[in-house]
């Protein structure tokens, strides 16, 4: 079944690093909110790099991504998709990342895991290197499906974005 992204970006003026996701779990397409799953590591993995509280709520997640000049969306804004697997999604209409781009000073953009790097090396790629002169970098997935990566792991990773 085809399904509709239901989560607006999150964004300001401000923001200067885009972290692309591929696209939301059941878990936070329920919760409206990404990474809504508590077995995902993204917020605890943002948290760690800069050594914060983790956000528990949508509104500290929010205000915590601003504060940080962080912009949050997906790569893909329909799929047909099989649950949450990534491996399952098909027929995929990629996000519009104009908005964020036009309001934004964004001058790096990383995708969390593989198919959301996928979906941008096949969609997204020239409207990112045009937006901020750099290529998108890989991190790896913060999903609990990335089992070869422990917290640790990710968090060393993942620092890049602290540096940006």
């Amino acid at each position: 079944m085809l399904q509709t992204h239901p989560i607006k970006p999150v964004f300001n003026k401000s923001s200067k690093v885009l972290i692309l996701g591929s696209f939301p779990s059941v878990i936070s397409r329920k919760e409206q909110f990404y990474y809504a799953n508590p077995q995902n590591r993204f917020w605890k993995v943002l948290a760690n790099i800069f050594s914060s509280q983790i956000p528990k709520n949508k509104d500290e997640k929010i205000e915590f991504l601003l504060n940080y000049k962080i912009a949050l969306y997906d790569a893909a804004i329909s799929c047909k998709i099989e649950g949450s697997s990534d491996a399952k999604m098909s027929d995929i209409k990629p996000a519009n990342l104009s908005e964020i781009f036009n309001t934004s000073n964004i001058v790096q953009v990383f995708a969390n895991g593989n198919k959301a790097y996928e979906i941008c090396q096949k969609y997204l790629k020239d409207d990112i290197v045009k937006a901020t002169k750099k290529s998108i970098i890989k991190l790896p997935s913060t999903s609990p499906a990335n089992a070869k990566f422990n917290l640790d792991m990710l968090i060393r990773e993942w620092d890049i974005i602290a540096r940006v």
